[in-house]
């Protein structure tokens, strides 16, 4: 029985994920933006927060941290090579460890770039990834810490994940990438579709996260490096896969 995954938005743009396992009766709180939204989301469900998975550092993704914990008791996870600046974790965990959420395992996969010690977490038997500042809704996150090659290789590994795997990740900030995945794929019908899906969601104060693997694969430029069309427009034919795609994160942080 899969996970019943809800999005909560909190912040201004951010996003956390209630992840409740029917069989057992537990429940996992992705990221923690900010605890008001997140207690309000558990309480209308009856749902206790028994463990909080951290995807990163940044504070925006664990302000809400403490008082969840303070409310709950809840177990933290993280990074075990980020723990130094994560708060108090209960669990540490390497890429290739896993986690439980009630009879659920996922899996921990290191998607360093954004920031060093970044990790996603992906539940296969509930074809759901969560990936936070990652790999995003027809966008990656901007490279703080690491390197293109390594964002890179973060990105290939989500997208080596089976197409109808659901991405869950940290923002609401589609509409936007839409904007600028147009200046460099600009011929891709399935762009164009999607970008008048997107425009549609928010005119009607829609949420355009989480997203499927799928069509992250036939829209996201940040992970079409190898497409022809998009190498014939930034005229980069004979470049690596990398070389194309750390010239599109160059342009969307100049754009």
């Amino acid at each position: 029985m899969p996970l019943e995954i809800v999005t909560v938005p909190c912040l201004s743009d951010n996003y956390a994920f209630l992840a409740h396992d029917p069989q057992t009766g537990q429940t996992a709180v992705i990221d923690a933006p900010e605890a008001d939204p997140i207690i309000a989301a558990l309480d209308a469900r009856g749902w206790q927060a028994d463990i909080v998975l951290i995807t990163h550092h940044h504070w925006d993704h664990v302000e809400g941290l403490a008082d969840i914990c303070a409310r709950f008791g809840s177990q933290v996870v993280g990074a075990r090579s980020d723990a130094h600046r994560l708060p108090d974790l209960d669990i540490a965990l390497d890429e290739g460890d896993t986690v439980q959420i009630g009879a659920q395992t996922g899996t921990v996969i290191d998607v360093s770039g954004h920031t060093v010690g970044h990790i996603a977490y992906h539940f296969p038997e509930s074809a759901a990834v969560f990936t936070a500042d990652s790999l995003m809704a027809l966008g990656c996150g901007r490279v703080f810490e690491g390197t293109m090659e390594m964002m890179w290789s973060s990105l290939s590994k989500l997208a080596a994940l089976p197409a109808d795997t659901t991405v869950y990740s940290g923002h609401e900030y589609t509409e936007a990438n839409a904007r600028f995945a147009k200046t460099v794929d600009p011929d891709n019908p399935d762009l164009a579709r999607r970008i008048a899906d997107i425009t549609d969601a928010r005119a009607q104060g829609k949420a355009t996260v989480p997203s499927s693997l799928k069509l992250e694969l036939a829209t996201n430029p940040f992970l079409r490096a190898s497409d022809p069309g998009i190498r014939d427009h930034l005229g980069m034919k004979d470049a690596t896969d990398e070389e194309v795609f750390a010239e599109v994160r160059g342009r969307k942080d100049r754009f």
